[in-house]
C-alpha cells in the first residue's frame, strides 16, 4: 500500500489548553512527519476538497468527510480550515480549529492568514498573540499578511509594531517581508519611509519595484513613479503588465502624453497590448491626456473587451465633453450584450445630464430598474443630478424622497439640484431638514447652499452663510471661499468679494474666474483686466472660462480692442480652442459697441456654424442700434435653429416696435401663439426683514399694491419734474397716459417702490430681475435715485446697475 508524507519544520506539537505540555521534550519527536495513508488522500472526499469552489459546495462535502471518519485527520483539518478561510467564513474555520487536540504549526499559520484576509486588524493581532503564547514560531508569511492588513486599515502605529516584529524575528533582510513593509508605509502615505525601506533591501525583485512605483503613483507623485520605472529598467528589471497598469494612471495624472505613448510602444513590443487590463489602462491614459482620437483607435482595435473597458470609454468621452459619443458607446455596449454595471449606468446618466436630454435620461432610469441596480445609492445620486440638470427638479425630489438610504452625497446632489433650478426656498428648507437629521454638512453642502443664495442677491444672507462656514471651520476651504466670493459679487458687494479674495491663501482657477467675472458684471472692466494680468504672472493658468469672463468684462465696459486682443491670445498664447460661448461673447463685444458690420463678418468667418447664442447676441445688437434690415437677416438664421426660448421672438418684436413696424410686431406675436411660445414674464425680487417679496409686471396681488401704485404716481410726477421723459415708442394702439401706466408697472419699478416705502431714508435698495432692464426703466431709475437720494442696485439677467445721484455705473452702456 502506497502512502504520502507531509514534512514540516522542527516544532513541538501544540496543545490548545495547556501550553506547558508543548514544552515536554519526550512527548514529541524532533521532526513532525504526518503519515497520510493512500486511502485518505485518494479518497473521493479528498479529491472533492481539491475541486471545491464555493462555501455551498464545502457544506455539501463536509458530511461525507465526517461519515467516512476523516474529520480528525490533520490533512482534512488543515484543508477545511484553509477552505473556510478562503470562502470568508472565519467563524466556521475557528470551529474546525479549536477542537483539534494536537495542533500543528501549519494550521496556526493558515488560521492567521484567514484572520488577516477576513477579519479586522484587532482580531488578527489577537490571534497572533495567542499563536505566540502557544509557542508557535512565526514564519515570514505571517508578517506579510499582518502588514498587508495594517496597510489596508491605514493603521500606521500597529504597522510599525509589526515592522518591529519582522526585525526581532530576523526577517529584516527577507525579500517578501520587506516588500510588505514598503507597501505598508506607501499605503499609510509615508512614502519617504517606504522608499528608505526599499533602498535598504539587499535584493529587489520585480514585485518590490512594482510596489514602490505603485506607492509613488497612488500618493500623487506621478513624475517620480515614472522615473522609478526608468531606474527599474537600468537595474535590470523588465517591467511587466503590473508595472504598466501601475504607472499608466500616474502618466494620466500629469497628462504626460509623450511618456504615455512610449509606454504604449513598450506594451506593444512586449506583447502586453493584447491584455485587456493593460489596454484598458492605456485607454484611461489617452482620455485623461485629452487624446480622444488615440483612445478611439485603441478601443476599436481591442480584440478583447470587458465591462471595465466599456466603462472607461464611456467616462472618457464624458470627461472630454463628448456626451453624445459617451451615450452612443453605452448603447453599443448594450447591443453587444455586455451587462452594464453601476459605473456604466452612472456614465450614461452623466451624459444625459450634460446633454439635458430628459427622454434618454428616462430610458436609463427604466433600464436601471429593469436591471435591479436602483438600490445602489451612487447610481441614485447620479439619477437625482440628471433630472436636476434636465430641469425636472420635481422628479429629482421624488427620487430623493423615495430613497431609504441617503448619504451626504445624496443630500448634496438634491441641494445642488434646487440651487441650479433657482429653487432657493426649497434648498434652504432641505438644508434645515438635513441639520435636523444630525447630518454634518461638508464643504460640498455649503457650496450648494451658497450657490442657491447667490440667486437671491441678498448680502445679509451671504453674511449668514459665511458665518456658518466660519463656525464649521470650512471658511479656509478653497471651494467654499470661491463660492462666497462669487456670492458676494452677485449680491452687489464687489468690495467684500475682493477683500475675501485677497485673504485667501489658496486660489484655484475657478477662484480667479469668479472674481474676474464679478468685476465684469459690475462694469469694472479695467479692474477685471488688471486682475487677469496678475493671474498671468502667477502659477495658476487661465482656462476657457477665464477668457470667457475676460471678454465679457471687456464687452460690458466697451473695451473692444482689449477684447479682440484677448480672444487672439487665448488661441495663440494658451492653445485654447474657442467654444460657441466665446464666439457669442465676441459678437456681443462688437455689436454692443455699434460695430455691426464687423460683428456680422466675424460670424461669417467662424470655423463652425454659428449657434443660438451667437446669433442671439447679434440680434440683440441689431435691436440696440435699430438696424432692422440686418436684424431680419439674423432672425431668419436664428429661427432656423428653432430656439425654444420666447426671449428671441420678443427681441425681434421689440426691434420692430422700436422702428414702429407694428404689422411685423403682430406677425411675430401671432407666430409665437401658434408655436405655443410664451413670453417670460418680468419678475423682480426685493428682500425685506428676512422675507423675499416677488413682483411681476402689472401684478396687483401684493398686500401693499394700492400703496405701491399710488406712490409710483407721485414718484412719476417728481422724476418728470426732474427731467425724465417716458420712452413710449415700444407700445402701440393705446393712449399716451396708458402707455406711461404700462411702463410704470414694470416689475422692477414695483420692487423699487416697495423698497423705498419700507426702508429708512439712506438705505440702499437691492433688486434682482430675471430679464434685462428695459431702456425706459433704466432711465427712470436714474431719476428715482436722484429725487430720493437713494442708491439703488439692480442685478438683471446680464449685469449689475448701480444707480446713484441720477447716474448709473454702466454709463448707459449695457
Amino acid at each position: 500500500m502506497s502512502s504520502q508524507f507531509i514534512t514540516l519544520r522542527p516544532a513541538p506539537i501544540p496543545n490548545n489548553t495547556n501550553p506547558e505540555s508543548r514544552k515536554n521534550p519526550t512527548a514529541i519527536p524532533l521532526y513532525q512527519r504526518i503519515y497520510v495513508p493512500s486511502h485518505v488522500y485518494r479518497h473521493p472526499s479528498a479529491i472533492l476538497l481539491e475541486l471545491c469552489t464555493s462555501l455551498k459546495e464545502l457544506h455539501q462535502i463536509l458530511p461525507l468527510i465526517i461519515k467516512n471518519g476523516f474529520y480528525n485527520e490533520h490533512f482534512f483539518q488543515t484543508k477545511l480550515i484553509s477552505l473556510f478561510c478562503k470562502f470568508s467564513s472565519i467563524t466556521e474555520a475557528a470551529r474546525v480549529f479549536e477542537p483539534v487536540e494536537h495542533k500543528l504549526d501549519v494550521i496556526y499559520h493558515t488560521m492567521l492568514k484567514g484572520y488577516a484576509k477576513n477579519s479586522v486588524l484587532h482580531d488578527a493581532l489577537k490571534f497572533y498573540g495567542r499563536m505566540r503564547y502557544d509557542e508557535v514560531s512565526p514564519v515570514v508569511y505571517d508578517f506579510t499578511y499582518l502588514l498587508q492588513l495594517c496597510g489596508e486599515s491605514l493603521d500606521l502605529r500597529r504597522g510599525r509594531e509589526v515592522h518591529g516584529m519582522v526585525i526581532t524575528n530576523g526577517f529584516q533582510s527577507n525579500l517578501f517581508a520587506m516588500t510588505s513593509v514598503v507597501n505598508l508605509y506607501a499605503k499609510c502615505r509615508q512614502i519617504e519611509d517606504a522608499y528608505k525601506m526599499f533602498e535598504r533591501m539587499p535584493q529587489r525583485d520585480l514585485v518590490s519595484w512594482n510596489t514602490v512605483v505603485a506607492g509613488y503613483a497612488q500618493n500623487g507623485f506621478a513624475r517620480r513613479a515614472v522615473q522609478l520605472v526608468l531606474q527599474m529598467q537600468e537595474a535590470g528589471q523588465k517591467p511587466d503588465s503590473i508595472t504598466l497598469v501601475t504607472v499608466l494612471p500616474a502618466v494620466a495624472d500629469v497628462k504626460a502624453l509623450r511618456i504615455g505613448k512610449s509606454v504604449h510602444g513598450y506594451a506593444f513590443r512586449a506583447g502586453f497590448e493584447s491584455m485587456v487590463n493593460v489596454a484598458t489602462a492605456m485607454l484611461d491614459m489617452y482620455f485623461k491626456c485629452g487624446s480622444v482620437r488615440n483612445a478611439r483607435l485603441l478601443f476599436k482595435g481591442m480584440n478583447s473587451r470587458n465591462v471595465v473597458s466599456w466603462n472607461t470609454v464611456i467616462n472618457g468621452y464624458e470627461q472630454n465633453g463628448e456626451s453624445e459619443e459617451a451615450f452612443a458607446t453605452f448603447l453599443k455596449m448594450l447591443d453587444e450584450g455586455v451587462e452594464p454595471t453601476n459605473v456604466s449606468m452612472m456614465g450614461a446618466l452623466h451624459a444625459c445630464a450634460n446633454l439635458g436630454d430628459l427622454e434618454r435620461g428616462r430610458f436609463v432610469h427604466r433600464l436601471l430598474e429593469e436591471k435591479k441596480l436602483g438600490s445602489d445609492v451612487s447610481v441614485m445620486n447620479s439619477l437625482i443630478s440628471m433630472y436636476s440638470k434636465c430641469k425636472r427638479v420635481d422628479i429629482a425630489a421624488s427620487v430623493f424622497g423615495n430613497l431609504k438610504q441617503k448619504t451626504i452625497v445624496t443630500w448634496n446632489a438634491m441641494l445642488l439640484g434646487y440651487a441650479q433650478n433657482g429653487c432657493v426656498n426649497e434648498a434652504l428648507n432641505l438644508f434645515c431638514e438635513m441639520q435636523s437629521h444630525d447630518i454634518k454638512p461638508d464643504s460640498f453642502t455649503l457650496v450648494s447652499v451658497i450657490t442657491a443664495l447667490a440667486d437671491l442677491s441678498v448680502t445679509r444672507q451671504a453674511k449668514w452663510i459665511h458665518g456658518l462656514a466660519i463656525r464649521t471651520l470650512m471658511d479656509k476651504n478653497v471651494f467654499v471661499c470661491t463660492a462666497l466670493v462669487d456670492t458676494y459679487a452677485k449680491c452687489g458687494a464687489i468690495q467684500t468679494a475682493r477683500a475675501l479674495f485677497d485673504m485667501m491663501e489658496e486660489r484655484h482657477v475657478i477662484t480667479w474666474n469668479a472674481m474676474i467675472d464679478g468685476y465684469g458684471t459690475h462694469g469694472h472692466g479695467k479692474e477685471a483686466l488688471d486682475l487677469f494680468d496678475e493671474m498671468q504672472e502667477g502659477s495658476v493658468k487661465p482656462n476657457e472660462i477665464t477668457f470667457l469672463s475676460v471678454i465679457a468684462a471687456c464687452s460690458h465696459s466697451g473695451l473692444v480692442e482689449e477684447g479682440l486682443y484677448y480672444f487672439e491670445s487665448m488661441k495663440l498664447n494658451y492653445g485654447l480652442k474657442p467654444a460657441m460661448d466665446h464666439y457669442g461673447a465676441m459678437v456681443d463685444l462688437l455689436g454692443r459697441a455699434g460695430r455691426l458690420d464687423d460683428a456680422w463678418k466675424f460670424i461669417q468667418d467662424m470655423p463652425v456654424k454659428p449657434g443660438i447664442t451667437v446669433l442671439g447676441a447679434m440680434l440683440g445688437a441689431c435691436k440696440i442700434h435699430k438696424n432692422v434690415e440686418l436684424g431680419e437677416k439674423v432672425a431668419d438664421e436664428l429661427f432656423e435653429l428653432d430656439p425654444d426660448e420666447g426671449g428671441y421672438h420678443v427681441l425681434v418684436a421689440n426691434m420692430y416696435a422700436s422702428a414702429s413696424m407694428w404689422e411685423k410686431v403682430a406677425r411675430v406675436r401671432t407666430a409665437m401663439e401658434k408655436k405655443g411660445i410664451q413670453k417670460t414674464p418680468g419678475c423682480s425680487l426685493v428682500e425685506l426683514r428676512n422675507e423675499v417679496h416677488t413682483f411681476y409686471s402689472g401684478s396687483t396681488n401684493h398686500p401693499q399694491s394700492k400703496r405701491i401704485y399710488a406712490y409710483l404716481d407721485t414718484l412719476g410726477d417728481e422724476i418728470k419734474a426732474a427731467g425724465y421723459v417716458p420712452d413710449t415708442d415700444s407700445i402701440h394702439d393705446v393712449e399716451e397716459d396708458v402707455k406711461e401706466q404700462l411702463l410704470s408697472s414694470h416689475s422692477e419699478r414695483l420692487a423699487i417702490a416697495f423698497g423705498l416705502l419700507n426702508t429708512s431714508h439712506g438705505a440702499t435698495i437691492h433688486i434682482r430681475k430675471n430679464l434685462r432692464v428695459c431702456g425706459d426703466c433704466h432711465e427712470a431709475t436714474k431719476y428715482i435715485s436722484l429725487v430720493t437720494g437713494r442708491e439703488i442696485i439692480v442685478r438683471d439677467l446680464r449685469r449689475f446697475h448701480h444707480f446713484k445721484n441720477g447716474s448709473c455705473s454702466c454709463r448707459d452702456y449695457w
